[in-house]
């Protein structure tokens, strides 16, 4: 029996999030497989996974995006495009203010694909 990933809507973001199944507990529903695919994406990018600890490791676990381009040594256009797909993944959030925008990191995302790759008892 193919195991499914519920979609959630975090609070306060129209960003998706997966409750994730481990993978390993059975064969995944396509659906469930690209999105899981997706989210692993976009972390499969060294400068993605960067901008994400920096914004977990944030004051008040938030950043904006005029902070994040000098440590990653990128253009503000290529930091927001890096985000971007952050953002498409479900891994982050995103809120204007005025000019800048200003990142999140959606824990129960990151818990849920971790949780996705953990070995089930068997």
């Amino acid at each position: 029996m193919a195991t499914t990933l519920p979609l959630l809507e975090p609070t306060g973001s129209s960003a998706l999030a997966a409750c994730c199944s481990p993978v390993t507990g059975g064969v995944v529903s396509d659906e469930t497989a690209t999105t899981l695919a997706r989210m692993f994406k976009a972390l499969g990018d060294p400068t993605r996974v960067k901008l994400l600890s920096m914004i977990a490791a944030a004051e008040d676990g938030e950043a904006c995006i005029c902070d994040m381009t000098e440590p990653v040594g990128l253009s503000q256009p290529t930091v927001s495009h890096h985000m971007k797909l952050l953002v498409e993944a479900g891994l982050a959030t995103r809120e204007q203010r005025g000019r800048w925008a200003y990142y999140r990191v959606v824990p129960e995302v990151l818990r849920s694909l971790a949780g996705a790759l953990a070995p089930t008892a068997g």
